[in-house]
C-alpha cells in the first residue's frame, strides 16, 4: 500500500507542480485547522490533530501542529468473553498512544479560484514523538466456576494463560496512572487536497506517508514481534478557517 502511495504522490507532484500560482493576492497570513486521523497503524479511527500555518513568502507557508494518534500492533485478535460477551485483545498489555507536536513546510502546487475549485499543496513536518505505553487492563476470574475471585489487572499472558477466565477489558482510562513514557521523533510527507465554498473556509483531505522512531521498544504484545521503528501511510479529514 504505501508504494501505491508513493507513487501516487510522484505523479501528482508532477502533474500540479507547473500549475503554481503567483497572485500574491490569494495568499492567506494564517490558517487553523483540525481533524481526524486515519492510518495503517491505527483502528478504525487513529487520531485527531489540528495545525495552525502561517504566511511566510507567496506559496509558502510554515506551520506547526500536535496530533495524538492510537498505534495499534499488526497481530491484535478482538475475542469475547463466552462468559461475560465482553471483548479483549488477546495479549495486548499496553496500548501506545502517541503525542505528536511538529513544525513543517507547506508549497502551494494549484491554488484554487477564490470561490471554488481544489487547491492542493505538498506539505513535510516532523517533530519529537511522545508515545505514551498505558497498561491494559481485564477482568480475570481466578475462582473458577464460582466466579467469587474476579480482579482487574493488567493483562500478561503469562500470568492470565485462560483465555475462557477472562471477562473482559477494563476502559483505558484505569491504567493511565501507571503510564510510561517512550520519547521518539517523527517525520512525514504529503499532498493535502483543500476544497471550500469561500476563501475563507477551508475543508479538504491531506494523504501521505509517516515514519516514526522511539528510544526504546514499546511494548504492546509481549508474546509478538514489537518495533521500535513504525512506519505508516496515513489519511487526514481536516476542516478550517483562514484570514
Amino acid at each position: 500500500m504505501a508504494r501505491y502511495l508513493l507513487l501516487l504522490l510522484a505523479f501528482a507532484f508532477a502533474a500540479v507542480f507547473p500549475a503554481q500560482a503567483q497572485d500574491d493576492d490569494e495568499n492567506f497570513r494564517n490558517e487553523l485547522s483540525y481533524g481526524i486521523n486515519f492510518n495503517s497503524n491505527g483502528g478504525l479511527i487513529g487520531g485527531a490533530f489540528v495545525r495552525s500555518s502561517y504566511y511566510m513568502e507567496d506559496g509558502m507557508y510554515q506551520f506547526g501542529g500536535l496530533e495524538i494518534v492510537e498505534v495499534k500492533h499488526p497481530k491484535e485478535n478482538r475475542l469475547y468473553s463466552i462468559v461475560s460477551g465482553d471483548s479483549f485483545v488477546e495479549g495486548k498489555q499496553n496500548y501506545l498512544f502517541v503525542v505528536r507536536p511538529h513544525y513543517g513546510r507547506e508549497l502551494v502546487l494549484f491554488r484554487k479560484a477564490p470561490e471554488s475549485g481544489v487547491q492542493v499543496n505538498a506539505l513535510v513536518a516532523a517533530g519529537p514523538s511522545l508515545g505514551l505505553a498505558v497498561p491494559y487492563y481485564i477482568n480475570y476470574n481466578y475462582g473458577g466456576r464460582s466466579f467469587n475471585e474476579v480482579r482487574a489487572e493488567q493483562y500478561d499472558p503469562a500470568k492470565h494463560p485462560n483465555r475462557d477466565y477472562i471477562l473482559g477489558s477494563e476502559n483505558v482510562f484505569r491504567g493511565f496512572g501507571e503510564t510510561v513514557i517512550k520519547p521518539g521523533v517523527h517525520f512525514k510527507a504529503g499532498l493535502s487536497f483543500e476544497y471550500g465554498r469561500y476563501y475563507e473556509s477551508i475543508a479538504g483531505i491531506e494523504v501521505g506517508f509517516l515514519v516514526e522512531a522511539f528510544a526504546s521498544t514499546p511494548v504492546i504484545i509481549p508474546q509478538a514481534d514489537n518495533n521500535q521503528t513504525f512506519t505508516s501511510v496515513y489519511l487526514n479529514l481536516y476542516y478550517g478557517s483562514r484570514k
